[in-house]
Parts: structure tokens; sequence; C-alpha cells
């Protein structure tokens, strides 16, 4: 016996590399050294910090994967993939510098994953970041047919300064929430849950969702806010605080970038529900409270500002064609979220 009969193709997993190669290498930059095929990747820290802070984070895309495979579409899972890294980190001002991407299968199909590498790269693209590299696993009796995991890791820089700590939030701040792009890439086990409960399949068609079908919708890729938010940063905009709203929605994530003895009111009447969530809620019969505490509801991102300058901001970032509404306001309290 050998490795093929054990389900293992190592000569398929050369010739994917190989077939990704020139993508993945066009993400690189001068601060990348060498290419793809080592045993690590080498990035160059950039010039023009005096105290240079990394951060790190990392995750995956959850059960949105399930539709990926269902529906065999997955261009689009490789940008979600990205989003939920370098959104995290940019929280905190930092600047995404490199990713590296962990792709499981139990059979390596070149096609699909080349698919699923096409977006990570466009990912990388979309928030000014380095491929740096990746690991691509084939687990034959882990996986089943056609079913593959994704996940990725990324580090950027920020000025130690400049690091959002909480600390620069004051009392009487205002939130402006940055439109999302859809569901995102949360709460998909119940959005499963709810369409096998009602027999629907994701090919079907609803008024409330256009003429889109539903598997379609929902794989709208999570919105990557890293270039209008560095761009703002730099231009002099007074970013206090920022919040990516993932699991748990804006009652979980919001009060995370707060300070000490600081709480947020929030008026969700202040900006619109997109069709998907009425839908979804509808469907499922699902409670406001539920609704708010598992998904987005709109709001990808969240910044926290001078309240004197809110409307400016908004504007800049309405002229940058992103959506920006002022949905609350900073207030004493213990890092709750209060209106919801």
């Amino acid at each position: 016996m050998d490795y093929q009969e054990a389900g293992v193709n190592i000569e398929a997993g050369r010739s994917f590399v190989d077939q990704i190669r020139h993508s993945v290498e066009s993400t690189h930059n001068s601060q990348v050294l060498g290419g793809l095929g080592g045993f690590g990747g080498y990035f160059e820290l950039p010039t023009g910090y005096q105290n240079p802070v990394l951060v790190s984070g990392t995750d995956g895309v959850g059960t949105k994967l399930k539709i990926a495979q269902a529906v065999n579409s997955h261009h689009t899972i490789g940008i979600d993939l990205v989003a939920m890294c370098v959104n995290d980190i940019l929280t905190s001002g930092a600047k995404p510098l490199f990713f590296l991407d962990y792709l499981a299968t139990g059979q390596l199909n070149p096609q699909q994953l080349s698919d699923v590498v096409t977006g990570i790269v466009e990912g990388c693209r979309l928030s000014d970041c380095a491929l740096l590299g990746g690991e691509t696993a084939e687990m034959p009796g882990f996986y089943g047919a056609g079913e593959y995991d994704v996940a990725g890791f990324c580090v950027g820089v920020v000025e130690k300064a400049k690091l959002l700590d909480g600390s620069q939030i004051n009392i009487g701040d205002v939130a402006i929430g940055l439109r999302s792009s859809g569901v995102h890439s949360n709460g998909f086990s119940l959005v499963r849950k709810i369409v096998d409960v009602q027999g629907f399949n994701w090919s079907d068609r609803f008024d409330q969702l256009g003429d889109k079908p539903l598997g379609e919708v929902l794989l709208t890729p999570t919105k990557i806010y890293v270039k209008p938010i560095l761009e703002a940063l730099t231009s002099g905009i007074a970013i206090k605080g920022m919040a990516h709203i993932t699991g748990g929605g804006l009652p979980e994530n919001l009060p995370r970038c707060l300070g000490e003895n600081q709480s947020i009111k929030i008026d969700p009447e202040t900006w619109p529900i997109l069709p998907i969530f009425r839908w979804i809620a509808d469907m499922g019969k699902v409670e406001a409270s539920a609704m708010f505490n598992t998904f987005n509801m709109g709001i990808g991102f969240v910044i926290i500002v001078p309240k004197s300058q809110s409307n400016e901001i908004i504007k800049w970032f309405k002229d940058k064609e992103i959506e920006a509404y002022e949905i609350g306001e900073v207030m004493e309290g213990n890092r709750e979220l209060i209106g919801l």
C-alpha cells in the first residue's frame, strides 16, 4: 500500500500549490522575502514606526461553509475568511501586514480549493495585505466528500502611541455604525436550522430578497473595512474606538471597545434593518432580542467619535460610498449596551 491508496494524493497537492502560486504571489510587496514553498513565510517589518506594536488575529468562517458546499460556490468564502481576521485587528488601529490560511479537506479537489484561495487573494487585496503562505491538509475519513474547512491568521502593526485600547473614549462620544453587506459570517447555524425546519432550498427565491436565490444572498461576503478606516485615521478623523460586529451582535461586541466605567446607549431605529434579517426573523419567528444577540442586523463595524464631529464624519464615509449612521452615545456604566 502507499499514501495514495490511503486517500492522500501528494502529487495533486503539489499541482494545487503550482496552480495557486501566481495568484498568491500577486499579493506580495517589497516587504515579503522569498516565495511559496519554504517552511515559513518571511516579512520585513515596515519602516517609519518609532515604537511598533504587532497585533494578531485568527478566525474561521463557521457553518457558512455548509451553504457554499451545498450550492457548489466557493469563490467568496475566502473573502469572508480574510475579513473576519483583518476587521478584528483593525479595531486597535492596526494596519494588516500579512495573512496565512489553513485549508483542510477529505479529498483534494484542486478547482474547489483554488476558488477558495481566489477569494482569499481578493480579501488580501481589499485589505492591502500579503498572503504570505498557508497549509493544505488532505484528511480522508475526517471530512466527507466535497467537504472542507478553512481558518486564517493575520498580523498587523500600529504605532504604540496610536493603539486604541478604550482609554481615548469619553462620556458623550457617539457611535457611528457602518453598514454591513449582509449576514457576514455569523449566525449561520440558526439560519440553516430555519431553512431545514421550513423545508426551503438554497435555490428558492423570495420577494423580500429580490431576484437572487437564497443561497446567493446568504453567501454575500463579509465587508472588509480596512482601507476606508485606515484612510480615515491617516486623514486626521478623530476615531477613539472601534468594534467589529461579529457573533453576539452589537450587545456582545460594541462594549468591548469602551473604557472603564463606560456603557453605550443604542437607538435601533437610527439605521435600516437589511431585508435578509427581516426574512430570518419572519421565517424563523425569531424574537428581536435574539436577532440582535445573534446577527449584526445591518451594522458591520462601529467607530466611536466626538459628538461635535459626527455629521462631518458620516458625510466623509458616505462620500466613500459607505453608508454610516449615528446609532448611540457613550454614557457612564459598566461596559454594557443599553437600548436593545
